[in-house]
Order: C-alpha cells, then sequence, then structure tokens
C-alpha cells in the first residue's frame, strides 16, 4: 500500500476511533462517513474536482442519514467545507495561512442567515479564541484523561473558563444582528456571492460576489394592509399560540408548552418564528390562562424579545407576573384598535374572578375584526358551560376564523356556541396523536354537520 493511501485510511481510522470515544454523536458520525467516502474516492483514482467529491459525500452522508438534511448542522458544516475547498489550500502553513482560512469560514454567514435568521457579528472574534483552545488544549485533555481522570478536571475548567468568555461576547451590542427572512432568489445570491468571495477568482468578481450577499440585509417584510390582520396558528405541539399582525402591531395569544426543561415552544417555535417575520417586539403577550400548554414559553420569549403589556387571567401570585412588561388583567368589555383592526375582550367578566371557577373557564376570548368586517374568535381553553354563557351575554358573535376551543376537547364547541359563530373555519392547534384525543371525534362531526372547515396545526405546519 503507498503511503499516501495508507495516510488516508489512518486519517479515516483515526477520527472514527475519534467518533467512538467522544459518544458517537451525529455530527461526528457525518464526519466519518464524509472522509471515508473522499478516501475511497482516491483508492478508485478518480480524481473528480472538487464540487463532485463533496457531493459524493454528501450522498453518502444522506444515504446513511437521509433525515440529515432537515438538519440546519449538515448545511453549515458542507457548506464550510466546501468554500474551504473552493478557496483552494494555502502553501503556507504559517499563522497568516490559518487567519485567512478562519476569515474564509466567516463566508458561510449567509447560510447561518437562512438557517437561524441570524448573524454574529463577534463570530470570527469568538473563533480566534475558541478554535485554538479546543483544539489544542480542551481535546487533547479530555483524549488523555482516559488515561488520567484528573486532566478531565483541568478540560472541564478551561471549558467553563471558555464558556464564559463567550457569553461575555454575547453580551456585547450588537453581538448578535437578527433579521427577518429573505425571498429565496435573495437567499440563492447570497449563497452563490459567498462562494465567489472566497475562490482565487479575480477582485473584480469577488466584489460582485460581495454585493450578492447585500440583498437577505435589507429583506423587504410583507405586512397585513391598513385595517387587515394576518392571523398565523403554528404548529406548536399540544397547546395554543397564535400570532396576529397588523399594519404596524403585533400581538401573541399564548405562548404553547414545554416540551423539557430547558425547551419550550417560546424558545424553539416563536422566536425563531416571529424574528423570520421581521417582529423585533410584541406589542402585547396575552397568555388566555394558566395551564402549561398555554404558558409554557412565556418566560423564554419574554426573557428574548421586548414586550410591551402582559394581559392575562392569572392570578396575581403568578410567577410570570413578577417582573417584565405591563401587566393587566383581561375582563370583558376591553377594547383598542391598531391600524384600523378592532380588539375586543369577550371573556371572563371582572366578577368570575373571585366566583371559584377553574382555570379554563377564565380563558380570555379575544375577537379580532378588520376595517372590512373579516372576524377571528379566539376562545383559549372555554368550556361548554362558559361558552353558553358567553353566547347569552354577546348578541353578535358570528366570525369567520374561530380558534377551536380547548383544542376539540369533548367538554368545549357546544352546539349553541358554533350556532352563534358561525365560522367558515376552525383552526385546531393540538398535538399531533394527543394522548388527550384532541380534536375528538364527535366535536369533529359537529364542525362537519355545520358546514365548517376544520383545519388542524399538526397536518398542515401552521
Amino acid at each position: 500500500m503507498q503511503a499516501p493511501t495508507a495516510a488516508r485510511w489512518v486519517g479515516v481510522l483515526a477520527a472514527l476511533g475519534y467518533a467512538l470515544f467522544s459518544g458517537w454523536g451525529v455530527p461526528a458520525q457525518r464526519t466519518v462517513v464524509m472522509l471515508a467516502a473522499v478516501a475511497g474516492l482516491q483508492v478508485l483514482s478518480l480524481r473528480w474536482p472538487w464540487p463532485l467529491v463533496l457531493l459524493a459525500a454528501s450522498v453518502v452522508v444522506t444515504a446513511v442519514d437521509p433525515w440529515a438534511v432537515m438538519q440546519p448542522g449538515i448545511w453549515l458544516s458542507f457548506g464550510a467545507v466546501g468554500l474551504l475547498m473552493a478557496a483552494g489550500r494555502e502553501q503556507a502553513l504559517g499563522w497568516r495561512a490559518r487567519f485567512k482560512a478562519a476569515f474564509r469560514t466567516q463566508a458561510i454567514a449567509p447560510l447561518s442567515l437562512i438557517c437561524f435568521a441570524q448573524l454574529s457579528i463577534v463570530g470570527l472574534l469568538a473563533d480566534l479564541v475558541d478554535i485554538p483552545v479546543i483544539r489544542f488544549l480542551i481535546t487533547p485533555l479530555a483524549l488523555l484523561g482516559g488515561l488520567a481522570a484528573p486532566l478531565w478536571t483541568l478540560a472541564a475548567w478551561l471549558t467553563q473558563w471558555l464558556v464564559s468568555g463567550l457569553k461575555l461576547l454575547m453580551l456585547l451590542p450588537g453581538a448578535v444582528f437578527w433579521l427577518p427572512a429573505a425571498p429565496w432568489w435573495a437567499q440563492a445570491l447570497a449563497l452563490l456571492g459567498a462562494a465567489l468571495i472566497v475562490m482565487r477568482l479575480p477582485w473584480r468578481l469577488r466584489l460582485a460576489g460581495l454585493a450578492m450577499t447585500l440583498p437577505p440585509l435589507w429583506p423587504a417584510v410583507p405586512q397585513p394592509p391598513a385595517g387587515e390582520f394576518e392571523l398565523l396558528a403554528p404548529d406548536i405541539g399540544q397547546g395554543n399560540a397564535v400570532l396576529v399582525r397588523t399594519r404596524g402591531h403585533a400581538l401573541l395569544f399564548d405562548t404553547g408548552p414545554v416540551y423539557a426543561p430547558g425547551a419550550d415552544a417560546g424558545e424553539r417555535v416563536l422566536l425563531p418564528l416571529v424574528r423570520s417575520l421581521g417582529v423585533s417586539r410584541l406589542d402585547m403577550l396575552m397568555l388566555s390562562h394558566r395551564d402549561i400548554d398555554h404558558v409554557g414559553g412565556a418566560a423564554s420569549l419574554m426573557q428574548a424579545l421586548p414586550v410591551s403589556e402582559l394581559r392575562s387571567s392569572l392570578e396575581p401570585a403568578h410567577a410570570l407576573l413578577r417582573a417584565g412588561p405591563a401587566k393587566v388583567r383581561c375582563e370583558a368589555g376591553q377594547s383598542w384598535a391598531w391600524d384600523g383592526v378592532r380588539f375586543d375582550v369577550l371573556h371572563p367578566l371582572a366578577s368570575q374572578f373571585d366566583a371559584g371557577l377553574k382555570s379554563n373557564d377564565l380563558s380570555c376570548v379575544l375577537r379580532i375584526t378588520s376595517a372590512s368586517g373579516r372576524r377571528a374568535l379566539l376562545a383559549g381553553d372555554l368550556e361548554a358551560g362558559q361558552e353558553r354563557a358567553l353566547v347569552l351575554r354577546q348578541p353578535d358573535l358570528q366570525a369567520d376564523v374561530l380558534l377551536v376551543p380547548h383544542h376539540g376537547s369533548k367538554t368545549s364547541s357546544s352546539a349553541e356556541l358554533l350556532a352563534a359563530v358561525r365560522p367558515s373555519v376552525g383552526l385546531v392547534q393540538a398535538g399531533y396523536r394527543s394522548r388527550f384525543g384532541h380534536p375528538a371525534p364527535p366535536v369533529l362531526a359537529r364542525y362537519q354537520a355545520s358546514g365548517i372547515t376544520v383545519v388542524a396545526s399538526p397536518s398542515c405546519g401552521a
């Protein structure tokens, strides 16, 4: 076996050993498969150009793990490798060459913007610190710790020091730049421009590439026209979270559930959603009632996004009311107008807060009316008894869109409510194959009998 061939396969084996030692994570698996694919091509004496080599490696990786294409990590890793391959190898291995290589990896920024709707302004500075610390200190100590456990303690201390330093960078003003999602053509143009910047091309072409990366920085964000509103009910699992936008305002009705400790719908779904739509602040956060599938994401959202007002039926001692924005208890009779769109709170009555009702029956009910008369009714987890009381109190409940109360539970969507609202569309926000059986078949049959089209978030995403 020739020395170069032996070196390639020794490298693959070394990568395999490292991946196994480090826990055989998905990124490590992809790296091993990619290296093995490239080594195999070279053994076959296939001297393909780098785009074909990268494409062949990606085919092998996705054949082994087809779901990988759904994760941003694979696009970022292949994008970074592709940029480095496009740039060619530096002849020298000095600090200048390494700095150029680190700078070129920043050309992955358009892809990061596409995947995460953000740009890290301090990314290059962070890489100048964390790459050498991890490569030359933390990783060797972690590996050698298998032979001498005290070295793991030192590696852990260095890791804590590094993370603390990176957190300080994150606190710098403008450290992360959030941007709304750009149209597909601007995203494709920016990716092509990034490739032109790092390739060994004349400077005129590189400058043209730089210009091509600019459109995603100033995307035209579509807004509802004056007097109209947009209602978006994303798939957040078992819970409610509805974003309502007017020409210049945004309201979020509920914030979805908690998925696991440290993971909730606010962080995982709602923040990326509102940022991709160009919403930089919420004019109002309305929490219909205290159930965790309605308020689970509120803390994360209020920590990361400015909120002007919190309106809710929460008890005064609730943790979410201890700090943050201005707080108002939602009561029937409250109303306001944004950009020609009227908002009315229809439930609960002020007297009901001291009546010993359970939290579902205290759900805030919000009616939204456009200048053209189109309406939406958001009813939280209101149950049949309070639905009937609402019908008796409100002579005009008609709405074009109804957020199906209590996710389609058997205890809600009474015949009286459906007859009074007469919606064209019923929106169901519930978990896929919910253990609660939402929406219940008898309730769906009731909507069908009334000629109401039911749309469920698990089947359409939003």
